[in-house]
């Protein structure tokens, strides 16, 4: 298959680094719209609270994130890249309407289709979310928290 205008493969480290590091401006809102065109249209997308499916699904998921957070920014420590896949870590801060501001660290893995567009990205955090999935009468309210707070 021929790569893809938009392909990752031939991206650096730093080069992805850089590009991921210009969603997150030092005061307001995130904008994502510059790396949307890296998606793959059939982009598979989870993480501890949720599972999109779909470009538009996930361009979606974006803008909820975005609405809830008064301001949202992201630190990069440290990214690796080997043939298809990008593992990066983070430190997601958040700061809320009404709530005191939070960090989440965590890491994501993009995983990049024969054409070079991210074709899964599989984002790790939450370590509690995992445990309370597991005690009746808890897990429910507790998705339903994060997904309304976070999703």
């Amino acid at each position: 298959m021929e790569q893809h205008p938009n392909s990752l493969l031939d991206y650096s480290e730093e080069m992805i680094k850089k590009l991921w590091s210009k969603s997150y401006n030092t005061e307001g809102k995130p904008d994502w719209s510059h790396i949307f065109p890296y998606y793959h249209e059939d982009i598979v997308f989870q993480d501890s609270i949720q599972k999109i499916e779909g470009i538009e699904e996930f361009k979606e998921m974006c803008k909820r994130l975005t609405k809830r957070s008064k301001e949202l920014k992201m630190h990069i420590p440290s990214i690796l890249k080997k043939d298809k896949i990008i593992f990066m870590e983070w430190e997601m801060t958040m700061m809320f309407k009404k709530y005191p501001s939070s960090t989440i660290y965590g890491s994501t893995r993009l995983l990049l289709g024969d054409d070079g567009r991210i074709i899964n990205q599989r984002d790790y955090y939450d370590l509690w979310g995992d445990i309370f999935d597991n005690i009746p009468r808890f897990c429910k309210p507790y998705r339903r928290f994060m997904r309304k707070k976070f999703g």
